[in-house]
This record gives structure tokens, C-alpha cells and sequence, in this order.
């Protein structure tokens, strides 16, 4: 990738990083971003930083066995997570860890929110797993993951919060911003007592379809 490309992408991930934490989607040096800059090197935040300061200096190079070559600062210590899916999933080109505080509600809790109620969650999230707890940064950390990210883009980390992958950075995180949304809702929604009503199955098979026709897994 070109010097110009690179800058480029910096900018993008800046930028969403900072709408990230503008949202409290990441805490303290909390959350990590990354994106392939090609088949062997994949570019990352830096480890003990807020989102919310970050600089185009914040950021290390790494190859897929995460080892860092180039930075000024040591890669984020959760970068093995990004890996482990860019070798799963050849079609992603940005992942996001972070920590939404409705979806990290249902880490917590142990479990997935309930499906098919909202027509952009069907199209954009789908199937949602949650996968066990691991010790962050470490390599089962890293291989949780992975019984789920060839059929679904987002997964739910058990007393964590979650990880998405998609096509572009600014694509990856309309998944943490549709998801946690979505969580909130669906807790706001609890409250009222009321049975929730799904989307009717064959009006889900329409939004499946979109979703398909997007690229995402199905």
C-alpha cells in the first residue's frame, strides 16, 4: 500500500475511533482497530492509548504473526483477535474490538439478544454467537473466535464486549453502532413488559436477501 493510502486509512480510523468514543463505545485505553494494508501486513492501533487522543503517530504495522514492524509505540496487545479472523475470512478488511455498554450488558449476561425484531439489525448484524471467556491477549483468546466468524460478521465476547469485521473501517463500525443500538432497544423494550413480535419469517427471508446480496455472511 501507498504512503498516500496508508495516511488515508490513518485518517479513516481516527476519525471513526473518536465517533467510537464519542458514543462511550471504548473506556480508558480500552478497544482496538486494525486494517490490512496487504496480504502480509496489517496495520493496528497502539496499546495503552485513549481512542479519543489518538494521533496519526498511534499506530504500529504488524505481519500476520504479529510481529511488529514498524511504529513508534507497541502494537495493541489484542492484536492475535484481528488475525486469527484475517486468516479465517479473506474478505475482511477492517476489524473493531470494543466495548459497547448495551451489547457488553449482554456479555455479561451470557447471552445473545433475541433475533429478527428490527429490519436493519437482520440485514447488517444477523446471526449473532457468544463466544467463551478467554484471558485478552492471549492466543485462545485470539482463537475464541473462531467456530464463528466464516457465517457471521460480529460476535459477542463472553464478560468482554464484541468484535466485528467488515469490507472497510467506516463499514465495521456501522456494525458496533447498529448492534448497540439494537441492545439498548431491546433492553429499553424489556422494561415496558410487552411480549416482543418478530418479523414474520417469510418478510425475514427478504432481509436475508439484502444481506446476501451485500456480500455479508449468511
Amino acid at each position: 500500500m501507498s504512503t498516500k493510502m496508508e495516511t488515508a486509512l490513518k485518517k479513516e480510523m481516527i476519525q471513526t475511533w473518536r465517533k467510537l468514543w464519542e458514543r462511550h463505545y471504548v473506556d480508558g485505553s480500552g478497544g482496538n482497530i486494525s486494517a490490512r494494508l496487504s496480504r502480509n501486513r496489517v496495520i493496528c492501533t497502539r496499546s495503552l492509548c485513549s481512542k479519543g487522543d489518538m494521533t496519526m503517530n498511534d499506530f504500529a504495522v504488524v505481519d500476520m504473526k504479529g510481529n511488529q514492524l514498524a511504529g513508534r509505540h507497541a502494537r495493541s496487545s489484542e492484536i492475535l483477535l484481528h488475525l486469527e479472523i484475517y486468516k479465517a475470512v479473506p474478505q475482511a478488511h477492517a476489524v473493531i474490538h470494543c466495548h459497547p455498554p448495551h451489547a457488553l450488558a449482554y456479555a455479561l449476561a451470557g447471552t445473545v439478544p433475541q433475533p429478527s425484531l428490527v429490519p436493519e439489525y437482520e440485514v447488517f448484524i444477523g446471526k449473532v454467537s457468544l463466544a467463551p471467556y478467554e484471558t485478552p491477549g492471549t492466543a485462545e483468546f485470539a482463537r475464541s473466535v473462531l467456530p464463528y466468524v466464516q457465517t457471521q460478521n460480529l460476535v459477542l465476547l463472553q464478560n468482554h464486549g464484541i468484535v466485528c469485521w467488515a469490507d472497510t473501517v467506516t463499514h465495521a463500525e456501522w456494525c458496533v453502532e447498529i448492534f448497540d443500538t439494537y441492545c439498548r432497544a431491546l433492553l429499553l423494550a424489556a422494561q415496558t413488559g410487552a411480549e416482543l413480535k418478530p418479523i414474520p419469517e417469510p418478510k425475514i427471508a427478504e432481509l436475508k436477501a439484502i444481506r446476501q446480496k451485500l456480500g455479508l455472511p449468511v
